[in-house]
């Protein structure tokens, strides 16, 4: 059965969620308060949560909640509780990257469905599997992956979500430590100071200026991606959900 394809949009305020409704996306993803890998966002309240979830319902759009940075011991309680307004608040789905989280999830509100994160570093179609052996009806495999992973990634039956728009970071998809290196801001707890955008000289062991502006002074920065080109081949290996980015 052909799977039906999905524009799934970012909403870091509720001005964006609407701009994201009313240009035709067919999912928008968002991030709380807490738990979320944006944490610099606006974000939403439990409130504003609350009647988004209805606006987008509203317009036949589905709404997608990050849950997605790694958690604490001591968070726990407060996650739980954080689980299960989310789920009788009637999200479609959390996007999840730590483990913990998602086995608290699976017994908490088993019935709420669950999306693997970029963050869990899914590079491969046993990942897939992994994530689907877990009760996880999506991943979203890390960004840095082939045409060809994704058509074995979807292979495996599981909805495979890839984005489309969006910065590429140095580091490899949900490993990069660099942030918290540098500066005490983990990129996996939502508060990514973003080093690898930073300008940079490249310094030899003498002192001397090896690359004297020929490359530029972001040495670290990657061209942001834009996969409109290859739209058609990722259809063709099984994509279904497109994804934009930029909560921020």
């Amino acid at each position: 059965m052909k799977k039906s394809l999905e524009l799934l949009a970012p909403a870091g305020t509720w001005q964006a969620l609407e701009a994201a409704v009313n240009a035709g996306a067919d999912a928008v993803y968002l991030g709380g308060k807490a738990f979320g890998a944006r944490a610099y966002a606006d974000n939403f309240d439990r409130d504003e949560l609350s009647r988004a979830v209805y606006f987008a319902h509203m317009h036949g759009v589905r709404l997608f909640v990050t849950v997605n940075t790694l958690a604490d011991d001591r968070e726990m309680r407060e996650l739980a509780d954080y689980l299960a307004f989310l789920n009788n608040a009637g999200v479609d789905a959390v996007i999840v990257q730590d483990l913990g989280v998602l086995r608290l999830a699976r017994k908490i509100v088993p019935e709420l469905p669950l999306h693997a994160s970029t963050q869990m570093t899914i590079t491969n179609s046993a990942g897939v599997r992994f994530a689907a052996d877990c009760g996880m009806v999506r991943a979203v495999p890390a960004r840095e992956l082939s045409i060809a992973d994704l058509r074995a990634a979807a292979a495996e039956g599981v909805e495979i979500e890839a984005f489309i728009h969006g910065a590429l970071c140095i580091c490899y998809s949900g490993q990069c430590l660099m942030s918290s290196l540098i500066g005490g801001r983990s990129g996996n707890r939502g508060r990514c100071a973003q080093p690898c955008r930073m300008p940079y000289t490249l310094i030899s062991d003498s002192g001397e200026n090896l690359l004297r502006g020929s490359a530029g002074a972001y040495l670290l920065s990657p061209c942001d991606l834009n996969a409109l080109d290859v739209l058609p081949q990722m259809i063709e290996a099984g994509v279904c959900s497109f994804k934009i980015e930029g909560r921020m």
